[in-house]
């Protein structure tokens, strides 16, 4: 195998090799093939876990003020409804009736 690991997706390194059938080699290049993209896949996920993506950092960011601004809004509407509703005088609800 002197193929290095960038050529695994063109080259068939167990093409050639005596002792293996043609359905054998096709068979372990494409393990060869799966090792490799989880090896890269590894790599990304290790790079993405030590440092932050600072696209989405500020992507989130944006939304968190926008997620504020709506929080405000919407408790400013609720204090609003509430406070258009008429008051209701709690003495004559719980008046006693039994005289």
């Amino acid at each position: 195998m002197s193929t290095n690991r960038g050529d695994i997706f063109n080259v068939n390194p167990y093409e050639a090799h005596a002792s293996l059938s043609t359905l054998e080699s096709e068979v372990l290049w494409e393990y060869a093939k799966l090792a490799q993209h989880l090896r890269l896949l590894t790599a990304k996920t290790k790079e993405l876990s030590e440092q932050p993506d600072q696209n989405l950092v500020a992507r989130l960011r944006v939304l968190e003020r926008k997620m504020g601004l709506v929080s405000i809004l919407f408790k400013a509407s609720v204090w609003g409804v509430i406070n258009e509703q008429p008051a209701i005088d709690i003495s004559e609800q719980y008046a006693d009736e039994t005289m």
